[in-house]
């Protein structure tokens, strides 16, 4: 078995990104989020994720499943959305495929961005998550997608939800918009 490589590491060995989000949250977390999607690491996924956010898809999707202590999962285009029965936020994905895995060595760490995902490793498609920790956990079994470098206090405050699954009781905060960057 092979170790994970540590956000360090991979900041030293410098994967490639071709393209960032732009988060604008607001709820009881208000400000942006800034992150760097890897390219050379999840090419499929970070198609995925940027046509979705150039298409608006992922405008006014809330934050269902937030894990004090873990992650903030959102991201579920078709049942997500503010407004909607958000008793099937975390259930739904986008109109395009599902993704093959592409996992790599690197690990979980604060702020790393990986793809949701059923227990069937090839069935990621719009949902993602933030860390909040290490979730070392999680190596070589999860896409990792990118890293928040701006906006991680943002990412704090977003409301935490209950119970085991983590999800967001009332009104939970919600991705207002989100951008492509170069």
């Amino acid at each position: 078995m092979h170790k994970a490589l540590s956000l360090v590491a991979l900041l030293a060995a410098g994967p490639a990104f071709a393209s960032g989000l732009e988060i604008q949250v607001e709820g009881e977390a208000n400000g942006t989020i800034k992150i760097d999607l890897f390219e050379d690491v999840a090419p499929k996924h970070v198609e995925q994720i940027t046509a979705l956010a150039a298409e608006g898809q992922y405008d006014g999707v809330v934050f269902h499943r937030v894990i004090d202590g873990f992650m903030a999962q959102t991201g579920d285009v078709q049942y997500g959305k503010l407004g909607e029965n958000m008793s099937y936020a975390g259930r739904g994905g986008s109109e395009r495929p599902d993704l093959p895995a592409e996992f790599s060595d690197l690990a979980f760490d604060r702020g790393v961005v990986g793809m949701a995902r059923s227990q069937t490793p090839n069935s990621a498609n719009s949902q993602f998550f933030i860390m909040f920790a290490p979730g070392h956990f999680l190596n070589g079994q999860y896409t990792v997608v990118g890293q928040v470098t701006e906006g991680m206090d943002v990412v704090d405050a977003i409301k935490r939800g209950t119970g085991g699954n983590g999800a967001v009781v009332g009104q939970p905060d919600l991705m207002k918009t989100v951008t492509v960057t170069d």
